[in-house]
């Protein structure tokens, strides 16, 4: 047993603690921020106490209306947008990988191995490198501003079949011999007993790809160029976009901290099964 000393335990929640106070500054300074005047957020210094502002700025940013010095669009909308691509993005990406894995791991075909491989080279090429022809082929067929040009280049992922494929393949093989046994077939199976062995590593991966959809930003900004299908990264860039003079920070704070309530939202909702996805060894 490992001895516990007073004296680190301390030195490691105050390291804890300074690590978290890092962390949530900025949050707390955007915060703040949205809830003042545009002057008094750009004075020095800033207000460090909620300002009189909170409902009004907030009101604004997410259904939109005229201000001094100018029209905000409705961040409603964009964080529609958003959802909805984040959350196809993250399915797509599960249901494709799950099927993928299945399909190399339980099947014998020729060449198994080269596509397995194949997929998994994918990983060194993003959307980054390949966005170019990505971009022709999405403009061909028509889907610029749609939320299937948003999203279908999106939901292939390497790195969730080679984790399903992985834990596939702990999977004993009595339970392939008994499901033969009792005449389940391949579908059966993998509804009856693959998917539900595989419910943690398909949460965390749901957190993960969430995220990873949600705060999307080149990919949107070239195949979006309709106002009404800006996911709500690309809005917050579009506030930003003229000089400071003309940026009113209160409502672009306020449209920040909106935009963090869903990640952050799924976070806390299915962190127990997100830890227990990455943590959990008892397959």
């Amino acid at each position: 047993m490992v001895e516990q000393r007073g004296g680190l335990r301390w030195l490691a929640h105050a390291i804890l603690v300074l690590g978290v106070l890092v962390m949530a500054l900025p949050v707390y300074i955007t915060f703040i921020a949205s809830t003042h005047t545009m002057d008094a957020v750009v004075q020095v210094p800033m207000p460090l106490l909620p300002g009189a502002e909170l409902v009004d700025n907030y009101r604004i940013a997410l259904f939109g209306g005229r201000t001094g010095t100018g029209t905000h669009a409705a961040v409603g909308r964009m964080m529609t947008v958003s959802f909805i691509s984040a959350m196809v993005i993250a399915l797509g990406k599960i249901g494709i990988s799950l099927l993928s894995a299945f399909a190399i791991v339980y099947f014998r075909f020729p060449l198994r191995q080269f596509f397995f491989w194949a997929i998994f080279v994918t990983l060194m090429l993003p959307v980054e490198v390949r966005i170019g022809p990505t971009y022709q082929v999405v403009a061909d067929l028509g889907l610029l501003n749609t939320y299937a040009g948003l999203t279908v280049p999106l939901i292939a992922s390497a790195t969730a079949t080679f984790l399903f494929r992985q834990f596939f393949l702990t999977v004993p093989d009595e339970l392939v011999e008994a499901a033969r046994i009792d005449g389940a077939g391949p579908m059966r199976f993998f509804f009856d007993v693959l998917l539900p062995l595989s419910a943690t590593t398909m949460a965390a991966l749901f957190v993960i790809q969430f995220i990873y959809g949600w705060n999307q930003y080149l990919w949107p900004l070239l195949v979006t160029t309709e106002e009404n299908m800006y996911p709500v990264v690309i809005g917050i860039k579009q506030m930003i976009s003229g000089g400071d003079a003309q940026t009113e920070w209160n409502i672009v704070m306020a449209t920040a901290m909106l935009a963090m309530l869903p990640p952050v939202a799924v976070v806390l909702l299915m962190q127990k099964w997100f830890v227990k996805g990455l943590v959990d060894t008892e397959k």
